[in-house]
């Protein structure tokens, strides 16, 4: 079972997405914490998984939460559910390394998708064991690593941007279109297409076609 710590300072959403992800196979609920202050302690004392994460909470921003966790050297990931739409919310919460962003208010499906992708790359991760180059050079272009210096990206492209959108890429729940992508990060459709075909280019995503009845196919894009 994944234990999974919910943090919500509206003692109703908490319950119910206590309630979603109970009925989630695989996860249990150990612990609910209203204050970033009391999230700190509950996970240095329960020790969870998976921490379902508000960034509105009454003390302490969510972000720092993240910050006062690593600092204790809590490794459990981070699930970051919010009404935060702020382009500068998604990416801090990328440069944080959170595994998803999910906009509140959203269904249990919507969760649930969330939360099977996690079990499935957490499974992957634990039964993988010793790693193959191939396969840790696939995990270092997923974790961003090469966006840190500015000359790896084409001209007009920025780190902090690519960052966001890769992240917006390994929240998404199935593949995502640039304007699902645009939407989520915050900057034009055009812009979301120049990243993600810089994606694709380097191998950090992939890109299918979706046809509809009229028109032109769909590129739709998903992180490696």
């Amino acid at each position: 079972m994944i234990r999974v710590l919910v943090v919500d300072d509206d003692f109703m959403v908490a319950r119910i997405h206590r309630g979603f992800v109970s009925q989630t196979e695989g996860f249990e609920v150990i612990g609910t914490a209203s204050t970033g202050t009391e999230a700190v302690e509950l996970v240095g004392r329960l020790k969870p998984d998976l921490v379902l994460l508000d960034l509105y909470l009454p003390d302490i921003f969510g972000l720092d939460v993240i910050t006062r966790l690593r600092a204790a050297g809590e490794s459990c990931d981070v699930l970051v559910i919010t009404a935060a739409k702020e382009a500068d919310s998604v990416r801090a919460a990328v440069r944080q390394g959170v595994v998803g962003y999910l906009l509140k208010p959203f269904s249990r499906a919507d969760l649930e998708q969330r939360l099977r992708s996690y079990a499935a790359e957490r499974a992957r991760a634990i039964e993988a064991g010793e790693l193959t180059q191939r396969e840790i050079d696939a995990a270092f272009a997923a974790g961003g690593v090469g966006l840190s210096a500015a000359g790896t990206l084409p001209k007009g492209l920025s780190v902090e941007t690519a960052e966001a959108v890769r992240g917006a890429l390994r929240s998404a729940a199935d593949t995502m279109s640039s304007s699902e992508c645009a939407e989520a990060v915050g900057i034009s459709r055009v812009s979301a297409r120049r990243y993600l075909e810089h994606f694709v280019t380097t191998g950090v995503a992939e890109v299918s076609l979706r046809y509809g009845a009229t028109g032109r196919p769909e590129r739709r894009y998903r992180i490696r």
